[in-house]
């Protein structure tokens, strides 16, 4: 399994039957702009061998250095975005919305190639990433794809913002916000991430912003690339969506939360058999969640999947895969 996870506990409880590994059947990419650098950026998914995790590489920077780990503890800056750093110094951003694709699609291995500093935008959800990976193909490995089963409750709160783990045979998220714009106003969104539910009810949710914050992000180098094709935008009285073609679920906002939480939480390094709550939440919770999970080590431990459990509903969609050792 993933370097983070196997050396913290290498023995992972097992079954005669498990899940296996997957990675993309063959290599495919994208080029966009990134939401906040507003550049233009290539980005390549390749397949990865077994046990590998996921993995950024920036190839315009010469040498061993240019790797860049998708997991917690590569956190760095976590304004308005996730942005991972490694060891050298190497900086990848806007990671949430691929990641939460790769969390959706099972994708445990993959090696991402990309020419910049941030993963390209898209449409500003997760959908356009899930179709990549769904247009390159998912294969199985021979390894046993394994989860990080929480065995007790954690928590964090900073203010209004919390966010917690519990224990559950699955994996489900409960998300609430609460926005002074009545174009917003209160949202509460559950969903139990079983076979399919992700791609249908969040893989389309689009970040989100305001009209008033633009001038202000910008001048922080933030947002530079954002605009009506890549994001929700609510006007200055917080009345109105400018968005032309309005909004793609009733709820759009909180389910984009939970997008965004279930990839941030996927840095864990494996996926989750646990509960998410988050209120009012963001990158920085849920970031500061992980790494007070993976303090206490009686909290988690690492178990495989059994075909058919509910510690196994977390694809996007039935797949006809291949066996790929």
């Amino acid at each position: 399994m993933n370097q983070i996870v196997s050396h913290l506990r290498p023995e992972a409880k097992s079954s005669s039957e498990s899940m296996r590994q997957r990675t993309l059947k063959s290599a495919i990419g994208c080029t966009g702009i990134g939401l906040h650098s507003g550049a233009k950026v290539t980005m390549v998914l390749h397949p990865a061998e077994a046990g590998t995790g996921i993995r950024f590489r920036r190839v315009d920077i010469a040498g061993g250095g240019a790797i860049v780990p998708a997991l917690w503890s590569s956190v760095g800056d976590t304004r308005m975005n996730t942005c991972l750093k490694n060891d050298d110094g190497v900086v990848v951003g806007t990671v949430e919305h691929l990641m939460s694709a790769l969390a959706g699609m099972q994708i445990d291995n993959c090696l991402i190639e990309i020419n910049g500093p941030e993963v390209p935008v898209m449409d500003g959800s997760a959908a356009p990433f899930l179709f990549l990976i769904e247009c390159a193909g998912v294969v199985e490995q021979s390894a046993p794809r394994q989860a990080i089963k929480i065995l007790k409750r954690v928590m964090i709160k900073d203010g209004e913002r919390v966010a917690s783990l519990t224990p559950s045979s699955g994996f489900s998220v409960r998300f609430e916000i609460d926005f002074g714009a009545s174009a917003i106003s209160r949202q509460e969104f559950f969903v139990n991430l079983s076979r399919g539910t992700f791609k249908a009810e969040v893989s389309r949710a689009r970040t989100f912003g305001f009209e008033q914050e633009v001038a202000m992000l910008r001048a922080h180098g933030l947002a530079r690339g954002g605009s009506l094709d890549n994001a929700v935008v609510i006007d200055s009285t917080g009345t109105k969506v400018l968005n032309d073609d309005g909004l793609r679920y009733q709820d759009e906002f909180v389910r984009h939360k939970v997008l965004d939480a279930v990839g941030d939480l996927y840095l864990a390094g494996a996926p989750l058999l646990g509960h998410y709550h988050g209120v009012r939440a963001g990158h920085a919770v849920t970031n500061q969640l992980l790494r007070a999970l993976f303090a206490d080590s009686s909290a988690w431990e690492l178990t495989t999947i059994a075909p058919g459990s509910a510690a196994a509903p977390f694809a996007a969609a039935p797949l006809a895969i291949a066996a790929n050792g």
